[in-house]
């Protein structure tokens, strides 16, 4: 994409991936549960907090830095972990990770991602985050997380909100499948999809590239869909995590934590940070946003572990909301996949470079320059949601 300096805001990548990105592979990032309350409600409730505009203050020589995990980034923010991010870009996983290393934030890589752990590995030459659902095969598992170590990887992004999953009545209505089946209404919208198409046949990723070929019996896209289907595993409970964090030996994030309890369960597991997360309002439609759900988490506990936010970031201001009210940084899914899918690597560096840039100045017209200064005193109603 040409001049993406007139990209001013996440919403113009996301009527630019649009037009791009074919319909199914839009609509499985742009979509909630059920009803989706619970996906519009992660955006909205953001702008229900209003900042104080301060004065006369000396705004020179902000900074944006801060650490995650102990690990210098330019700032709080990490790209969350999304599954299928190689339908909406070819190479998309790769793309992304090399765009967060460029910009210096992390980048999470999905289980369920097209681009394998050995593929963002070698072509980012960097460390990145890996994300783990627990299934029913423990050996694969072990073999994800031993592949995993392998890849550099410094930190485990466990997931614990997809023991089943929510009902989303696009996927469903679509046929979602990848790659996309050759029926005639997707011939029909490929057909419109020129620039996804000419980038797509370049590559040979275009399934699951964790799986294929290292779970048992995957071998293809039709045994694949038997096999997941059977894997994700209903009888996850926290005894599981023992074990998991003893093979793993390294950094380990819980993420889906949404009540006090979950967070302070999660502390006593060991967890080196959690995630305030409801899956973008994928599962349980009729919960609370992550930003009204998560003063209450940060009470609970008290500091002992690092917490992330994830769901509804749409810019540099929510990333400010979010730290007002106790977050220690967030992680962004549609705002980069949106870019991703808009412009490749160029799309989502100038997403993270939009994101940054609205965070700078919201700090200076609210009188801070270090997210030091950054508490709830930004706020003009920062009680909203506890």
């Amino acid at each position: 994409m040409n001049n993406l300096k007139k990209v001013t805001h996440i919403a113009d990548f996301q009527r630019l991936a649009r037009r791009r990105v074919p319909k199914m592979f839009y609509d499985y990032a742009d979509s909630g549960s059920w009803t989706e309350s619970t996906y519009r409600a992660n955006e909205s409730d953001f702008q229900r907090l209003q900042f104080k505009q301060r004065v006369a203050v000396n705004i020179e020589q902000r900074s944006t830095q801060t650490q995650l995990l102990g690990v210098p980034a330019s700032m709080p923010v990490a790209l969350a972990p999304t599954g299928l991010t190689g339908m909406q870009h070819a190479d998309g996983e790769m793309l992304a990770a090399q765009a967060a290393k460029n910009y210096g934030v992390p980048f999470t890589l999905s289980t369920m991602s097209i681009c394998s752990l050995e593929d963002v590995a070698a072509y980012t030459r960097a460390p990145f985050w890996f994300q783990l659902y627990v299934m029913r095969d423990r050996s694969f598992m072990e073999a994800l997380i031993d592949r995993a170590k392998a890849a550099n990887c410094s930190a485990l992004v466990l997931t614990l909100d997809l023991q089943v999953l929510g009902q989303r009545h696009k996927d469903i209505k679509n046929g979602l499948t990848t790659p996309p089946k050759p029926t005639l209404k997707n011939l029909l919208n490929l057909a419109t999809k020129p620039y996804w198409c000419s980038q797509m046949i370049k590559t040979p990723r275009r399934t699951f590239g964790n799986i294929v070929g290292h779970a048992k019996g995957v071998s293809d896209v039709s045994s694949l869909s038997i096999w997941t289907a059977e894997q994700f595993d209903p009888t996850l409970c926290w005894d599981d995590i023992e074990w998991i964090k003893k093979r793993w030996g390294g950094k380990l994030i819980l993420k889906g934590i949404m009540e006090p309890e979950d967070a302070q369960l999660a502390v006593d597991a060991g967890a080196d940070a959690i995630v305030v997360s409801n899956h973008g309002g994928r599962q349980l439609d009729g919960a609370p946003s992550s930003i009204a759900a998560l003063p209450a988490i940060v009470a609970a506990v008290q500091g002992k572990t690092e917490i992330y936010l994830d769901g509804g970031v749409r810019g540099g201001q929510d990333v400010l909301r979010a730290l007002a009210l106790g977050a220690d940084g967030v992680m962004i899914g549609r705002a980069f996949l949106y870019a991703l899918g808009a412009a490749g690597q160029a799309g989502v560096e100038r997403c993270l470079e939009i994101i940054a840039n609205e965070l700078s100045i919201s700090m200076a017209l609210c009188g801070r320059r270090t997210l030091a200064e950054v508490d709830r005193s930004v706020l003009r109603n920062p009680a909203i949601f506890d």
